[in-house]
């Protein structure tokens, strides 16, 4: 078994592991990072506690009732004591469903309230994490984790205790009764008690590990699961759909390993456990039979004892099974703390400026970066200057580094030499809030959101009037397919805006570009997935949301270029050219290439 799980984990550690296994964190450590999550119902846990002290009282009242049944019932054959016993009995069963229900009922919503909490803050931290990290990260990992990992921080913190003060309760009622009756006999029985312990001991440590195992695997089926249906378009274009299945079912098959160890580790303890407890019981039966006949006990005496033997060994066996409970809970516990621990790449600096509406001057004055974890640099020592309502064009082949000036624009990364900057302001020094607020953007992958076609136009200005959509989607050239849609801007467009076409989803993302007006524009392959005609007659309303804004453009569209008040041609991360079309055209370099390669086609420039 510990062969298996060892197998099992070095799966986790190797370089080709799909989501890899998080670092461990000590049960103290857990605590400490997650208890403040439950300011707000600490007042509850309060009834909890007295519900937790409640109920093994009314349980113990049960079990001397029943002594009392037999001793001056039964054994001298008077039925007078039932007429109180009987109500008694009764309201004690009342009062424990009562109280069973209040503290079911209290916990869930103290339970409830931290996962609610905890969830929206992870999710809130994810959201604040600069986008190099979803670039190095499996998304359906990261969903594994905001959603399966987080219920089980509950069960470690508070469920887990909640229970583990009640068996504790339990324990110390039970063994107060035991000792009152019996001294000689609850020392017999306790004698086991260091047998559970040191069981539990030893088979949590590899619950702990087969749960870490089984969580890490869970997080790679939900990343493959992701990614694969993200892209079911490209996997069935490409028969890809067997090799699919084979890389979800190889990981499906480690969850199994896993969970099977954790299963083989969960049923040898349980049989040992049971052995244990009845060697206890049949001593402590044993010696109070013994002394029954001696006359040093009576029946009910003996048989209220061995039902609180029961009552003592359940707490004491929950807590060593909740032990095991705990480290499985620690594993998903730790793949949070891993996630909470992730610092963004880009961070807002103490006592940045407010900026409120920008000019949109824009400049790149030296500026040299490579991505995380690679050698090469992507921009070596690019500058350029865009005034106020001027055009810049960025042209070049793919891999240039054209879409890398638009990251650093929007402030994805910082340069790691050099600035980028904002009315003569480095962006660095400026609320990142308002560096984005400045821009309005086109990106090359169109983004569109599963919801209505009206709420994907304002999600570019939420306070925008019905009047201000209907406008930016006629200025995009988007109104007349809006309107024979089936419901018209109410028509629900599908995930990632699958029931559109490429052109149409290209014309709402221009749209929500137009009805941000934010002074700065960066537009990058604004008229991606539109046909020649539709091109051209989005060239007008580009032009006129472009008048008076500073705009970067990234394009292959021969009338955006030749438009553009400056162009920069990069290759290889560097500028090789600047200067306007005319200019660019006279000195037959590069781009005068590029564009006698491209001009007959009449559309495309780079």
């Amino acid at each position: 078994m510990a062969h298996v799980l060892r197998r099992l984990l070095s799966v986790g550690e190797t370089s080709d592991a799909v989501v890899a296994a998080a670092p461990a964190v000590p049960p103290r450590e857990v605590f400490r990072r997650f208890w403040p999550y439950t300011r707000g119902g600490r007042r509850w846990l309060v009834p909890i506690v007295f519900f937790s002290l409640v109920g093994p009282a009314v349980d113990a009242g049960e079990i001397w009732l029943f002594k009392i049944v037999v001793d001056d019932v039964l054994v001298p054959r008077d039925l007078r004591p039932l007429l109180w016993i009987a109500p008694t009995y009764l309201g004690l069963i009342v009062g424990s469903g009562l109280l069973a229900y209040a503290d079911d009922l209290t916990s869930t919503w103290v339970g409830e309230r931290f996962l609610l909490k905890l969830r929206s803050d992870v999710f809130r931290h994810v959201q604040g994490l600069s986008l190099g990290f979803f670039e190095r990260r499996r998304l359906g990992d990261v969903l594994s984790r905001v959603t399966g990992d987080v219920d089980a921080v509950e069960t470690f913190l508070l469920s887990g205790v909640a229970d583990a003060l009640y068996y504790t309760i339990s324990l110390g009622v039970f063994l107060g009764l035991l000792l009152y009756l019996q001294w000689d006999l609850t020392l017999l029985a306790l004698v086991i008690v260091p047998l559970f312990w040191g069981t539990a001991r030893h088979f949590s440590k590899l619950i702990k590990a087969a749960s870490r195992e089984r969580r890490r695997r869970s997080g790679s089926i939900s990343a493959i699961a992701e990614e694969s249906l993200g892209n079911v378009a490209l996997v069935q274009a490409y028969n890809r759909q067997d090799w699919e299945e084979q890389r979800f079912e190889r990981e499906n098959i480690g969850r199994f390993h896993a969970a099977m160890v954790s299963a083989r580790i969960r049923g040898a303890y349980g049989p040992l456990v049971d052995v244990i407890e009845v060697a206890g019981g049949l001593a402590v039966m044993g010696l109070g039979t013994w002394k029954l006949a001696q006359g040093q006990l009576t029946l009910g005496g003996l048989l209220v004892f061995l039902a609180l033997i029961g009552k003592l060994y359940g707490p004491v066996r929950s807590l060593s099974r909740l032990g095991t409970t705990f480290y499985a809970a620690s594993a998903s516990a730790e793949r949070i703390i891993e996630l909470l621990d992730q610092r963004p790449q880009v961070t807002e600096a103490a006592g940045a400026r407010r900026i409120g509406r920008a000019r949109g001057d824009l400049e790149f004055d030296g500026v040299w970066f490579r991505y995380p974890g690679v050698a090469s640099w992507a921009l070596t020592d690019v500058s350029f200057h865009v005034a106020p309502g001027e055009t810049l064009a960025l042209v070049g082949a793919s891999g240039a580094g054209k879409s890398t000036v638009a990251k650093l624009q929007l402030r994805f990364y910082d340069p790691d030499r050099g600035a980028v900057r904002l009315d003569g302001t480095d962006l660095r020094s400026l609320r990142l809030a308002d560096v984005r607020e400045s821009v309005a953007v086109v990106l090359q992958e169109t983004l569109v959101f599963h919801g209505t076609v009206r709420e994907n136009i304002a999600y570019g200005r939420p306070e925008a009037t019905e009047a201000d959509i209907v406008a930016a989607a006629r200025a995009a050239d988007a109104h007349d397919f809006v309107q024979a849609l089936p419901d018209g801007y109410d028509t629900l467009v599908g995930q990632r805006g699958r029931t559109l076409s490429g052109g149409q989803r290209q014309r709402l993302a221009i749209a929500r570009a137009m009805i941000r007006d934010a002074p700065v524009l960066l537009l990058d392959e604004p008229t991606t997935g539109l046909d020649a005609r539709s091109g051209r007659r989005i060239m007008d309303p580009l032009r006129r949301l472009m008048a008076g804004r500073t705009t970067v453009v990234i394009s292959h569209n021969l009338l955006t270029v030749r438009d553009a008040t400056h162009i920069v041609v990069l290759d290889g991360g560097r500028v090789v050219e600047h200067g306007t079309h005319d200019d660019l055209l006279r000195r037959g370099g590069r781009y005068a290439r590029l564009h006698r390669l491209h001009a007959p086609e009449g559309s495309v420039l780079s």
